[in-house]
């Protein structure tokens, strides 16, 4: 998939090293682990990734690159979280980009494909995403890109690891295929 400025390929073996990389930065991890993550983390996280582009045709995660290198990853897949029953249909929709590229509308850019690819090109008729009540940064971008706020929850699963500001809960912001198309 292409866009203004991205190329997104499909997640693949030799991404591995990106993955690291992009996991070692505690503020990239912030608001999902509250901490950067090992080389051995990283790594069980991205045989995760690449298993889940086998649950469904059409979806599982994407590299981000631009003309000067990698931005960061994106990803479309079925629900798959305690808070994210699984719907025929639905997909969840999130990215992580590198700090390097924060503030400069990739985070969106990706976003925006991704959401069109599932309606347009995967037939599905829900787009979903979550995170932490208090990341603002995920949240504008999620309505930027078309998805509005559903609802909040309490969060689940931090509970071995808190993670700050988890104690705020977590929110979902959506969007439908129907609103897509107006």
């Amino acid at each position: 998939m292409r866009t203004a400025r991205l190329t997104l390929v499909p997640l693949a073996e030799e991404h591995l090293d990106l993955e690291v990389g992009l996991d070692a930065d505690p503020e990239v991890m912030r608001h999902l682990t509250g901490r950067a993550l090992s080389r051995a983390e990283a790594r069980a996280a991205h045989r995760r990734r690449l298993a889940a582009a086998d649950e469904l045709p059409g979806l599982g995660y994407w590299v981000g690159f631009a003309e000067d290198g990698f931005v960061g990853w994106w990803l479309l897949r079925p629900p798959h979280g305690p808070d994210q029953p699984v719907v025929a249909g639905e997909a969840d929709l999130g990215f992580r980009v590198l700090r390097a590229r924060w503030r400069r509308g990739f985070a969106g850019e990706g976003a925006r494909e991704l959401v069109r690819y599932g309606f347009a090109e995967v037939g599905l008729d829900r787009i979903f995403g979550q995170t932490l009540a208090v990341n603002a940064a995920s949240r504008a971008t999620m309505s930027a890109v078309g998805l509005t706020f559903t609802r909040a929850f309490a969060s689940a699963g931090h509970d071995d690891e808190p993670v700050p500001g988890a104690e705020h809960g977590e929110v979902e912001y959506a969007i439908t295929r129907a609103a897509w198309e107006h």
